[in-house]
This record gives C-alpha cells, structure tokens and sequence, in this order.
C-alpha cells in the first residue's frame, strides 16, 4: 500500500490517519491506466508497394479508439480517471504530417482504387528511392485526454500518448505510350 501522508495529503492536524487528496489519487489512476498500442493499418498496407500520385488510406482499429478508465480506491477516497482519445497525428516519412480527429475509416474494395479517404488519408508525390530501406517510416502518435473525477473533485490530464510506426514502399510507375 502507498503511504499518502505529507503535504497535500489531505490529514488534518491530529487525525490518526492519512486521507489522500483526490488529486494525489487520480495521479495514481493515471499511472495505472492501460492504453491500447495503435495498430497502423493502411490501403495498401505496409507489405505492398503504395504507388506516388494513388491515394493512401491511414486508420486505427475502431476497438482501440474507445474511452479506457480505472478506477483507485484507497481508505477514504475513490477516484476514476478516463481516458479518451481525441486525434492521431500521422507522420508520413515525406516529411507531411496528417492529423486525424478520429481513427479514420478503414478501406473496402467497394471503394475506387483513386478514391481518397473521406477522413485520414495522404497522396504521396514521390518515390521512397533512396530512403533508408527504400521506404518511408509512418508513425502515428494518439493522443489522449484524461478526465478524472471522485472525492468531490474532477480534473484533466491532457496529452498522454501513444505510438506505432510501420514503414512503407512507395513506388513510381512510368506509362509508355505507344502508338
């Protein structure tokens, strides 16, 4: 068990025992949240070539891209904190960002292969020649907003991250024309 005494604590003079703050209780919460690890997911995805000029469809799981809370009871005090996510920030390894306020919309073949994603997506305009690997590195960082309350108490704990990357071929395809 975790010794809550000191400033802050909560204890009033003369009292036999140590009531945390709420506060001090939703840094524990915080701490002991489990967030899911995204799992980049693309159209094409990173074991085929994207081709420059053909749009890439980017998103997460829907399953990940859910509200995840815990809840810290200690003697005297019960605090919840939730974390809910609010965008994913791609960087794409051409050195253009995308910023997605949702997980985006996973692609379906009911789509045309031109078609662009109608929420989190990006158009190369060259080749990974000559990258490292001859790919480009796609990460996504998520980003989330935790909201706690208990005790009689709320606040929020912006900013807490998480990340994955992936790399991915893009290719150039050069048509002849033949008369």
């Amino acid at each position: 068990m975790q010794d809550f005494s000191g400033p802050g604590s909560g204890k009033a003079e003369g009292e036999g025992s140590a009531v945390p703050s709420p506060s001090v209780v939703a840094q524990q919460a915080v701490q002991e949240l489990v967030l899911p690890q995204p799992v980049i997911r693309m159209n094409p995805d990173e074991k085929h070539a994207q081709l420059v000029r053909v749009p890439t469809w980017m998103w997460l799981d829907r399953g990940m891209w859910q509200p995840v809370s815990k809840t810290v009871s200690v003697p005297g005090v019960s605090v919840t904190a939730t974390a809910i996510p609010r965008a994913a920030a791609w960087a794409m390894g051409d050195g253009k960002t995308v910023v997605c306020a949702g997980p985006g919309t996973p692609y379906v073949v009911k789509y045309a292969a031109d078609s662009a994603s109608p929420d989190c997506g990006h158009t190369y305009l060259r080749s990974s020649a000559g990258q490292p690997h001859e790919s480009y590195t796609v990460s996504v960082s998520v980003t989330w907003d935790v909201e706690w309350h208990g005790g009689g108490q709320q606040g929020v704990v912006p900013g807490l991250v998480t990340r994955a990357q992936v790399p991915l071929r893009v290719a150039e395809a050069q048509a002849l024309v033949v008369s």
